[in-house]
């Protein structure tokens, strides 16, 4: 038998609503309805106010990357979309964090007094995506790839004459034969699983298929890859679920091959992909005039573009006078404005504004000032119109040419720069080659006057490479040949001193001298620039020193979200 079970004052209730009529019935009803949607209302608008937004895991998003995947390996990664991928899929000892190296793998570390001992301590339970534990025998291997000389790896100068000590499976240890200030940089190098790696002979390493369907440990491991026949069109990146961080919020990423920037534009355009990485300065320009839906997050590479003298090839550019009046009569704020369309800035410096010391930022042209020092110097305009200076025994013309690559900004910037020089009184010839050209047959012999170029000088400065008189040929990239005594004790005390206030005095002494005597003519440091979908909810750009670097934030982002109770915030 059913039991039946009334609140009690129901049936009274009951009675009276029976006793309405038919208007006062609706008329009840409405009365009833209304103060429910304001109970309910008031009730929404009490919780708003007492909860909060937070990130959610889950959600999804679409990027454009110009150009093709060849080895995401760390170990080979050489292009920025091998680079790209590599930060995403494997993780290093170290990684930055807001610019600051904290531990990925490593647990902890120590330094020895000396500064030559490091000794890390792993993570406990770190995983392969492949579900394999990565000990320090993978750390070992993997730098031993990096050290192989029949491998070639970009990482290789980074780990030369470094010594590895494994103590167990969860601590290594390296040593160096000189103290080298920036070492923590270098073990920021992603570490490739030994048990998929050890049987590949060098001669084949670059050919293994690990190298498009990569096993790392990072992050966001590989789901799918889409090729048209063997070129990869697009990888889905999926979290890892094992991930030894914090797990990123968002779920699954799709990375899109674009052959060049017109192609990636017009998929953005369509709503193929959210993100646009690498956008030039010109379509940055034109892209945040025309949408809403995206955001433009830039910030300055520690890169340097300028005009290298080779005093070597040309005689004429041995004269101090001439290397200062041609720097001088540089409208360096022009470059910016109509090259990089702003986003950059111009230097005077080898030294990238923001780093450890930069220098100041005014860089207006002054004509008048150089062609003052130069007629002071004796140079004087002759018939053709060109400044040419005579001695007892011969005549010299300012002539030269600047060698530059085929890329659109520098091939303006290079018009630029032959213009003012021509204003000034110089003879100048722009000679343009495609990359690979440039760099094996113009670069690598030092054949050529000037040239306009670009140095990627890096997170944790070090000048070394690029102004020690040992670096002058190649594979050195000390592109002016430059030769100071000076100059080479600072760089050395530079990079093996751990004391911040001595390197920033050692820099300071030597951008004064570069100043002074204008190897080259410094030109500007350009902007990074990322097309970002405003449904990304925590996306910036960190100091990077590659473009790749912007995902050391990736953890941050979001997308999806829940709402808390603010009593349950942390700090709250």
């Amino acid at each position: 038998m059913k039991k039946e079970f009334r609140l009690k004052g129901s049936e009274k209730l009951l009675g009276m609503i029976r006793a309405f009529s038919a208007t006062e019935r609706v008329v009840f009803g409405l009365l009833t309805l209304v103060a429910l949607i304001s109970a309910l209302t008031m009730a929404w608008r009490v919780n708003r106010y007492f909860l909060v937004p937070v990130p959610s895991h889950g959600g999804s998003f679409s990027e454009g990357i110009i150009g093709l995947p060849r080895s995401i390996n760390p170990v080979l990664a050489f292009t920025d979309v091998d680079k790209d991928l590599s930060t995403l899929i494997y993780s290093g000892l170290m990684k930055y964090d807001n610019g600051v190296l904290v531990g990925d793998l490593a647990e902890k570390y120590s330094v020895s007094e000396d500064g030559l001992v490091y000794d890390f301590v792993l993570k406990d339970n770190i995983r392969f995506h492949d579900g394999t534990p990565l000990t320090t025998d993978d750390i070992e291997f993997t730098i031993q790839k990096v050290q192989d000389s029949e491998l070639k790896s970009p990482r290789g100068t980074d780990w030369a004459s470094i010594t590895i000590k494994k103590n167990s499976p969860t601590e290594i240890q390296f040593i160096l034969k000189q103290p080298y200030a920036p070492f923590l940089t270098n073990t920021t190098l992603g570490i490739i699983p030994k048990h998929i790696w050890k049987n590949v002979d060098a001669d084949q390493f670059i050919f293994s298929q690990y190298n498009i369907e990569p096993i790392g440990s990072g992050p966001y491991e590989v789901s799918t890859v889409k090729k048209y026949g063997d070129i990869p069109q697009y990888y889905v990146l999926n979290t890892f679920s094992r991930y030894h961080n914090e797990k990123p919020y968002i779920s699954n990423l799709t990375i899109y091959f674009y052959p060049n920037e017109s192609a990636a534009l017009e998929a953005y355009n369509a709503g193929i992909i959210d993100n646009f990485a690498g956008i030039s300065p010109q379509e940055a320009s034109a892209v945040a005039s025309s949408t809403s839906d995206s955001t433009i997050l830039h910030t300055p590479l520690p890169r340097i573009f300028g005009v290298f003298f080779n005093q070597n090839n040309a005689p004429v550019l041995a004269n101090k006078e001439v290397r200062q009046a041609l720097n001088m009569s540089l409208d360096k704020e022009k470059i910016v404005r109509e090259v990089l369309y702003g986003y950059g800035i111009s230097i005077d410096s080898p030294i990238p504004v923001g780093t450890l010391a930069a220098s100041s930022t005014e860089r207006m042209g002054n004509m008048d000032a150089a062609k003052a020092l130069l007629a002071k110097a004796g140079w004087l305009i002759n018939a053709e119109g060109i400044l040419e200076k005579k001695t007892k025994t011969s005549t010299q013309v300012l002539e030269f040419s600047i060698a530059t690559t085929d890329a659109p900004d520098l091939k303006k910037t290079a018009e630029i720069v032959k213009a003012n020089w021509e204003e000034l009184g110089a003879r100048v010839t722009v000679k343009v080659f495609e990359y690979g050209d440039l760099s094996q047959n113009i670069i690598k012999t030092r054949k050529y006057d000037a040239l306009l170029f670009g140095e990627v000088v890096g997170k944790d400065l070090d000048l070394y490479a690029f102004w020690h008189s040992s670096q002058r040929n190649s594979p050195g990239l000390n592109l002016s040949m430059y030769v100071n005594s000076k100059t080479d004790a600072l760089l050395e005390d530079a990079r093996t001193t751990s004391d911040e206030k001595k390197r920033n005095a050692d820099y300071a002494a030597f951008e004064k001298i570069l100043q002074d005597e204008v190897p080259a003519a410094f030109l500007y440091s350009p902007e990074y620039m990322y097309v970002v979908s405003n449904k990304i909810k925590g996306a910036s750009l960190e100091s990077i020193t590659s473009p790749s670097d912007r995902w050391y934030g990736i953890d941050k982002w979001y997308i999806a979200t829940d709402y808390v109770w603010k009593i349950f915030m942390k700090n709250n």
